[in-house]
């Protein structure tokens, strides 16, 4: 990543669709989130992170997060920085004292460690303009529960990401492939 321009975010919500659990990110004040599909043991450490839920034995991310503190360093802010051949990067950003420590994550992981002690997480404005789906296209939850992500929406637009990119390496095959997928889906 180069000279990325990051915006803060929050963890929208978890929810799983019919291609999987997928933690949506969305940038403060915008109308997209980024759709990132995670495990779900990946899914349930975030849910427990923004639950502030007691475990009777640390997890591993609450194991991470004490070994931080015994060296008197805290998790400043997580970047997810890059959206490459379909996989997101991410980073965490450490502080100890007058040093920054950066280092490399899966955005699960650096997003169950935000979700704990919260704190501020950014992203990409490339991976936004990439991935991101229209928040609007989030389905209505029965009473009670948190709204998830529309599936078919957020399959939408993730074939649509990847037709962009597909197009852009003049990857024809996978365009063509991508663009009946689309067809199926109801999109021109």
């Amino acid at each position: 990543m180069k000279n990325a321009m990051l915006v803060e975010a929050e963890i929208w919500t978890v929810a799983h669709t019919d291609q999987g659990n997928a933690v949506l990110v969305k940038p403060l004040g915008s109308e997209l989130a980024v759709p990132i599909f995670i495990g779900q043991l990946e899914a349930h450490s975030i849910l427990i992170g923004l639950g502030s839920v007691p475990m009777p034995r640390p997890l591993t991310h609450d194991l991470i997060l004490s070994l931080m503190e015994r060296f008197d360093a805290f998790l400043e802010k997580v970047e997810i920085i890059e959206l490459k051949e379909g996989t997101f990067y991410s980073r965490i950003v450490l502080r100890q004292g007058e040093r920054t420590v950066l280092i490399d994550s899966r955005p699960s992981d650096a997003l169950s460690l935000a979700a704990r002690v919260k704190c501020p997480i950014y992203i990409s404005e490339a991976i936004i303009a990439e991935a991101g789906v229209p928040v609007k296209f989030v389905s209505d939850a029965p009473a009670g529960e948190e709204p998830g992500p529309n599936p078919r929406e957020l399959e939408i637009g993730r074939l649509r990401a990847e037709l962009a990119k597909a197009l852009e390496t003049e990857n024809y095959e996978e365009a063509v492939r991508l663009r009946d997928r689309l067809r199926e889906l109801g999109q021109n």
